[in-house]
């Protein structure tokens, strides 16, 4: 089957950055499935991760972290999933990605994709939409169906018009939040507003000033997911006491709780990948979340971010995907399908 990847890291301009290669077709077992991919998105992690970690004599790396696809074959203990089904996920960030004609991932980790999206419309949401969800429901603890609890609190979203903020937008929404999003260019902010912001600033000017601008001395929540470390200190200061942090970056520096200490604020790690990378006993919850954000998307209640749609699935086409996402400057999502 045809693969697509890197073996060494070269920038994305160079035809050898990814290239097409064969590789066999991988044999259903266990709880795997094995999926016939037919589209997929690039995220920033695709960018960072090409061409890197690559062992000595392994061959080309298979990347990707978002699909959809049909279910080509099952091992032996699937239970949720039989041949010709249609089915959505972002995967294990340890085993061959999907950039590939084939790809086995554990059923714990698969949704059922949604039935009134287009493959490309679907393909945008599942990595994005885990990291999303686990950082507001779980990680913050808010209660996505508790309305009444949410009115009247505010989150700080850093990073609105991105992947995992254009879906956090609208969850933080659906659940009765009052959104505040940064974004900083005309294109970004309206993006940002049509899916669930009620208010925008700007992450390039200060946001301590803006957001108390609009009337929010503190807010409850804040989800970081562009810099860290540029934007500590003004986490700390806009928090509320009691207030909930929650960061999928990383820092390029040590983060100072002791900043938090007297507004007893709590903070948390997101990492979509960590169920399936530890194995953990709450793996599981990736099928059932996927499930929930697929509902979702088919009552109208939650709009695919997709943005931009490349095809078919070729090497070329991840070189351009690659050079948008990896521009810092990508709206949305962008998809390769071969299915228009």
């Amino acid at each position: 089957m045809k693969a697509y990847g890197s073996d060494k890291r070269l920038p994305i301009d160079n035809p050898d950055s990814i290239f097409e290669f064969e590789v066999p077709k991988p044999t259903a077992l266990g709880q795997d499935i094995l999926v016939r991919v037919e589209a997929i998105s690039v995220n920033p992690v695709d960018v960072y991760d090409r061409g890197s970690n690559i062992k000595k004599g392994a061959g080309p790396k298979v990347i990707g972290w978002d699909a959809f696809g049909v279910v080509d074959a099952i091992g032996a203990d699937v239970t949720l999933f039989q041949p010709g089904d249609k089915v959505y996920y972002a995967g294990a960030y340890d085993r061959p990605g999907t950039n590939s004609d084939f790809q086995l991932v554990d059923e714990r980790l698969v949704g059922n994709a949604p039935t009134t999206l287009s493959p490309a419309e679907i393909a945008a949401m599942p990595l994005t939409a885990l990291t999303a969800w686990e950082s507001l429901f779980e990680q913050l603890a808010i209660e996505p169906s508790d309305h009444a609890k949410n009115v009247g609190k505010t989150i700080l979203i850093i990073n609105g018009a991105g992947g995992v903020g254009s879906i956090a937008t609208q969850l933080a929404h659906l659940a009765g939040l009052t959104v505040i999003a940064t974004a900083s260019r005309d294109a970004s902010i309206a993006w940002t507003l049509a899916h669930g912001a009620d208010q925008t600033v700007n992450h390039r000017h200060d946001l301590v000033k803006q957001v108390r601008e609009l009337g929010y001395h503190e807010v409850d929540y804040i989800l970081e997911l562009n810099n860290l470390t540029r934007h500590w200190h003004e986490i700390t200061e806009l928090i509320k006491p009691d207030g909930q942090i929650v960061s999928t970056t990383g820092s390029t520096t040590p983060v100072k709780l002791i900043d938090l200490k007297s507004k007893r604020a709590k903070f948390a790690w997101e990492w979509m990948y960590t169920k399936s990378f530890y194995h953990t006993a709450t793996m599981i919850t990736q099928h059932d979340i996927l499930n929930r954000v697929a509902q979702l998307l088919d009552s109208g209640q939650l709009k695919s971010t997709l943005n931009t749609t490349l095809s078919p699935i070729s090497a070329q086409n991840l070189r351009k995907a690659h050079q948008i996402v990896g521009s810092k400057h990508a709206i949305g999502k962008v998809v390769i399908t071969n299915l228009i």
